[in-house]
């Protein structure tokens, strides 16, 4: 269910700082920071096309990946990522170290299914109040999206978090109330158009 694991290689940063971020970026690497798991933070620097990529391809802060440093395999979960407000390049990146027993805090992207089979399909409009859903997952099953079935609703409907199959071992973070995902609506400038061509 969740995205296939992949592997970066990683250096060891000797040294921290604003100039060796930048001599490192110069260089082509992104300063990093392995931490978590009751065990001291590591400071890395990994390639920096490997890292854009892996960005730009989607699912890269609910994928876990596996660094490769110095022959040492950690897997982790990226958890943050700072880019360069104007050049849109990858300044920074942190890291979770994660171990197969592990659970973890993600936001999983919601996907709509059966628009055709609501009233979608005679005008009414989705509203999605919630694009993505904070869940516990376990780290080695990540889901990639949750689905919402859309089959048979009506104008004034709401989907909430209950009425929503999580895969199993997830629970949403949002644990006292029965939020909302998403709701259907009547399309406000469709009634008008068609009140003034009548």
């Amino acid at each position: 269910m969740s995205h296939a694991s992949y592997e970066l290689k990683a250096v060891a940063r000797e040294r921290v700082g604003k100039g060796s971020s930048r001599e490192l970026r110069r260089n082509g690497l992104i300063p990093a920071v392995i931490y978590g798991d009751k065990q001291a933070p590591i400071a890395i620097a990994l390639n920096t096309n490997e890292v854009t990529k892996r960005i730009h391809a989607g699912g890269f802060m609910t994928t876990v990946a596996v660094i490769d440093l110095d022959g040492q395999k950690i897997r982790v979960l990226p958890k943050d990522y700072q880019l360069d407000r104007v050049r849109d390049f990858t300044m920074h990146v942190d890291l979770l170290r994660v171990s197969a027993n592990s659970e973890v805090t993600v936001a999983v992207p919601v996907h709509f299914e059966n628009e055709e089979k609501s009233a979608i399909k005679t005008g009414a409009v989705l509203n999605i109040v919630r694009h993505e859903v904070e869940l516990h997952v376990p780290a080695s099953n990540i889901p990639e999206f949750i689905t919402v079935d859309l089959a048979g609703l009506k104008v004034g409907d709401s989907v909430h978090i209950s009425a929503v199959k999580l895969p199993a071992g997830t629970s949403p973070v949002i644990a006292d109330r029965d939020f909302t995902i998403a709701t259907i609506v009547a399309p406000a400038a469709g009634v008008e158009e068609e009140a003034a061509s009548e």
